[in-house]
């Protein structure tokens, strides 16, 4: 087994700890102490007892939470760290039942086992959808709450007293009355042997000692401050070879030849493998080499010719122009709710409008890559996983195994948005695919396969393409009484695995989430949709999926009308938001943190400025962003500060939800002002940051962010803060100077 990190000795109580990542060989063997969890059943002895393993006390441990003898309490991640904050955050649920003391807590890992560590939201092993906490919450904290009861039991049985005399606080199980006191790791082995107790009580909010307390000490920062962390690329096994593949340049091209000879004359080439691409057209080539840098000038070396007769030749122009055809079309109905159209007839103001907005690339901070191992009768895989029941099931078939065959070891990601949970697995499959290719051409060794920053900008699986028209009625009065809207754009599960359980009727439900359910007490709403498929430019998720697109179509339309009717366009928007208490509560947060009743402070000379206002619900969590900017006499554009309100049910990890906020909000600021792929006879245009350019450190807003006190269940956190963004943004732009921005990025529109 390749050991990824060593463990650390325990440290003081000061010292940051470390996280291990762990594969599941190391994860099963363990250290002696108590382990348990949520899924106890399978490891529960006779009379319903933690089952002990030999001799030397070391036993089988549980799916969530390990005790070990030193006293460290190892929480075991079913969710991948990807900088969300995940690892704090299950820690947190699982330190406050357990009464842990927070500085003995350590965070590993979870190898790929579905029936172990499924997403209760998907029924699939995996991250996503905002879903890690909410999942989570009830289901960490039984295991922490229970973890605590065998402590106690153990702890009476050893004092001679009642478990109703003892208490138990920081990793210390306590006799008041005497001043006795056991720590976890004097307990564990004894704790292993109580019975599992059927039922726990867990703490009322009131009892909270760490979920919704602030300055909590991240679980990851310390690794990946000082460099210890670990990322797929840094990962070394002995033999391993670096494969650099080189795909087409356009979609849908075949390779017709390969000419390898210069390519074989770089300095630590070993090798040209031509294999069966699992998720593209035809065959590719890939260079093996004993480190990156050669695999690259390796790849970059090769002479190809590709076969562009099932190309994707079409450009962003005419997919635009396609678009706009569509969408002067009836659509699939989505929601009917009225007539839309006969109300139009009879409204005294008809708003006309069309959204556009581009497509993106996710942009992660670490570009895709993968390691795959495979020996005769199995495949070892380290990568920042994210979609591991998918992923696990797709490489065993690609490779003849059983899933069981697939090992996969959870490391750290550099950032994902959604790219690494990737419907058909497709940067996965190719590292597998790599590896069985080259192994058949007597390459046995290791394979780790990278993508440059081209690769990953140029691979696709973009956030689509989407072009929204709208249609609003209001009455004398300025009341909205029609709305009509009309998507055109690809779907992302259509074609995928997740087809079957996802789309119904023809209706992908992320193209129009955000749309289709319009909160706005509209008396005729009717949201159609047109799903292209002769577009063949893969689609996928991007951070906050549908909402990206709907939000600042629906957002900026309800701000028009506002304008229409001459009224404010944050009591416009309360006034029709009178049924949904929560989009109110951060709606009436936003604009008080946001001074909104008060005059905008004036710019200097020459520099107008603007205020603007959006709420969206998105994963089931609530968000209000005001947003203030100045517009110079160039036309150039400032986001001087966001405001931000977000309700998201109980905030376990406060400092981590504000965190959140202000990344999504750096996020979708980068495709409001600049990011956009486009395309030229199908050729993907931009390639690095330079073309597909991402916030700068000089763009970023100041940004205050203010959570709703609740008690609600705990909800998303990592995409709900984009989708209001744009239409804040761009709302505050009309506001600014009269100009209404309905296409995205902004670039140069303000210089016309």
């Amino acid at each position: 087994m390749h050991i990824l990190a060593k463990r650390q000795d325990r440290q003081s109580a000061a010292s940051p700890l470390r996280l291990i990542n762990v594969s599941r060989r190391g994860f099963m063997k363990g250290t002696a102490g108590l382990a348990l969890g949520l899924y106890v059943a399978p490891l529960l002895g006779r009379g319903g007892q933690a089952l002990a393993a030999d001799a030397n006390g070391e036993f089988a441990p549980n799916a969530f939470l390990r005790v070990t003898p030193d006293g460290e309490v190892v929480v075991i991640a079913k969710h991948l760290e990807m900088g969300q904050g995940t690892y704090t955050g299950l820690a947190t649920l699982v330190a406050e039942e357990l009464d842990a003391d927070w500085q003995s807590v350590r965070v590993e890992g979870a190898p790929a086992d579905t029936q172990r560590y499924q997403n209760l939201a998907f029924g699939i092993q995996g991250t996503g959808g905002s879903t890690s906490i909410a999942n989570s919450f009830e289901q960490m904290r039984r295991a922490g709450a229970t973890a605590r009861a065998m402590l106690v039991a153990a702890a009476a049985e050893r004092l001679e007293v009642s478990p109703d005399d003892l208490s138990v606080r920081e990793g210390k199980v306590i006799h008041p009355a005497s001043g006795r006191e056991l720590g976890f790791g004097e307990l564990a082995e004894a704790a292993a042997g109580q019975p599992v107790p059927e039922q726990v009580a867990l703490k009322s909010p009131d009892r909270f000692t760490l979920i919704g307390k602030p300055r909590l000490r991240r679980r990851d920062s310390h690794d990946k401050t000082d460099g210890s962390a670990r990322f797929t690329q840094d990962v070394q096994l002995d033999g391993m070879l670096i494969a650099a593949p080189a795909h087409p340049p356009r979609f849908g091209s075949r390779l017709a030849s390969v000419d390898d000879t210069e390519a074989l004359k770089v300095p630590g080439v070993v090798a040209s493998v031509r294999f069966a691409s699992p998720t593209r057209d035809g065959d590719l080539v890939a260079v093996l080499a004993s480190n990156t840098w050669a695999a690259i000038r390796g790849r970059d070396a090769l002479t190809l010719e590709w076969d562009d007769a099932q190309a994707f030749t079409v450009g962003s122009d005419e997919i635009e122009a396609a678009y706009r055809e569509r969408a002067g079309t009836p659509g699939d109905s989505v929601t009917r709710r009225g007539d839309a159209a006969a109300a139009l007839d009879a409204a005294a103001q008809v708003i006309e409008a069309d959204y556009v907005v581009p497509y993106l690339a996710h942009a992660a901070m670490e570009p895709l890559n993968c390691v795959v191992d495979l020996q005769d009768d199995r495949c070892t895989i380290h990568n920042g996983e994210q979609w591991q029941t998918m992923d696990q099931q797709q490489v065993a078939q690609l490779l003849g195994l059983s899933p069981e065959q697939v090992t996969i070891h959870q490391l750290y990601a550099g950032g994902s948005f959604g790219r690494r949970a990737n419907p058909i697995s497709d940067y996965v499959l190719e590292a597998a695919a790599i590896a069985q290719a080259a192994r058949a051409q007597g390459q046995v060794a290791p394979i780790k396969m990278v993508w440059t920053r081209e690769d990953d900008t140029r691979g696709g699986h973009y956030r689509p393409f989407n072009l929204h028209r709208a249609r609003l009625g209001l009455d004398a009065d300025g009341k909205l009484t029609a709305w009509h809207q009309r998507l055109v754009g690809q779907s992302i599960m259509m074609g995928t695995p997740m087809e079957a359980m996802m789309v119904e009727g023809g209706i992908d439900p992320t193209s129009v989430e955000g749309a289709a359910d319009l909160p706005y007490a509209v008396p005729a709403l009717n949201v159609e949709l047109h799903t292209p498929r002769d577009i063949g430019v893969p689609v996928q998720w991007w951070r906050s999926v549908g909402h990206t697109h709907t939000a600042f179509s629906t957002e900026s339309l309800i701000d028009e009308a506002a304008v229409a009717a001459g009224q404010d366009p944050y009591r416009y928007r309360r006034e029709l938001l009178a049924e949904h208490p929560r989009w109110r509560g951060v709606l009436d947060l936003a604009a008080e943190k946001a001074g909104w009743s008060s005059p905008l402070e004036a710019g200097a000379e020459g520099v107008r400025r603007g205020r603007g206002i959006a709420v969206h619900e998105s994963f089931s969590s609530y968000v209000a962003q005001v947003a203030e900017v100045s517009v110079d006499g160039d036309g150039q554009l400032k986001v001087d500060r966001v405001v931000c309100a977000v309700d998201c049910g109980v905030a376990v990890n406060p400092d981590m939800i504000r965190a959140q906020m202000e990344g999504g909000i750096g996020f979708a600021l980068a495709a409001v002002l600049h990011s956009e792929l486009t395309l030229d006879g199908g050729r993907v245009q931009q390639d690095n940051f330079d073309g597909f350019q991402v916030l700068r450190l000089n763009e970023m807003p100041e940004i205050e962010v203010h959570i709703v006190p609740s008690a609600e269940a705990p909800t998303g956190v990592g995409e709900p803060g984009v989708p209001p963004l744009a239409p804040a943004v761009t709302n505050a732009i009309h506001a600014a100077v009269g100009k209404r921005i309905r296409r995205l990025p902004l670039g140069d529109q303000l210089k016309a």
